[in-house]
């Protein structure tokens, strides 16, 4: 081959090399999510909430985490849930023992719930979301269904559409890492009038009367406040 055709040949074969594949998978989302709840005594509310933000600030200073939040039930005070998200399994794994473990012995004599904590992945997560004001309400949904395959598509369609809808600031949807068949779906509102129109919207009905003869238990839907 002439020395000139050969150095063409082979610079658009590196070119193309460096080139993305048409068609390509995405690369997998790799975080690695703690959904927790629990629920102290009301005598013991302003306590537990001390104790949720000691291990929330200590967790937001490790190498690895992403998110670190911290709700409270609407009308329920003393009912907490914890949403910690990490940049992968390994980061995961490393929590912090200590602090976790001061955590519980805090907890151990003014809870009257277990701290419930359940592993998940990523189902589908929005890549950004506006700042949330002050009536800003977030919404922890259980799904938990019979084994089988049209879920994650019916949750990943509901998000898709939600994060159209006005007032949205979050539409997240994390699957159980070893039962497959488990979701939380994590979102929230602006205020409790977009809310109210998201729930009364037309692929939200749509999205609940499908899913509702594949559920393996009544839908659990709880609206929380942050605690900043």
């Amino acid at each position: 081959m002439p020395p000139l055709l050969h150095l063409v040949v082979s610079t658009v074969m590196a070119l193309s090399s460096l080139a993305p594949r048409v068609g390509a998978d995405p690369p997998a989302d790799a975080r690695a999510y703690a959904v927790s709840y629990v629920e102290a005594a009301s005598s013991s509310r302003a306590a537990a909430i001390a104790s949720l933000k000691q291990y929330r600030d200590a967790s937001r200073k490790q190498e690895g985490c992403v998110r670190h939040e911290l709700f409270e039930q609407v009308g329920r005070p003393g009912h907490f849930a914890v949403v910690e998200t990490w940049r992968d399994q390994k980061a995961f794994d490393a929590r912090a023992a200590a602090a976790r473990k001061q955590l519980l012995d805090a907890l151990r004599t003014i809870r009257v719930s277990d701290y419930d904590e359940r592993p998940y992945k990523t189902l589908t997560v929005g890549s950004g979301s506006p700042a949330a004001g002050s009536h800003a309400i977030t919404v922890l949904s259980h799904v938990d269904t019979a084994p089988g395959g049209q879920v994650p598509g019916l949750l990943s369609r509901l998000a898709e559409a939600s994060r159209q809808d006005e007032g949205n600031v979050r539409f997240d949807v994390l699957q159980h890492t070893m039962r497959a068949n488990h979701f939380t779906v994590i979102e929230t509102w602006q205020n409790q009038k977009a809310l109210d129109a998201h729930a009364a919207a037309a692929h939200t009905r749509q999205y609940r009367d499908e899913l509702q003869p594949l559920t393996g238990s009544p839908l659990d839907e709880r609206v929380y406040r942050v605690i900043e």
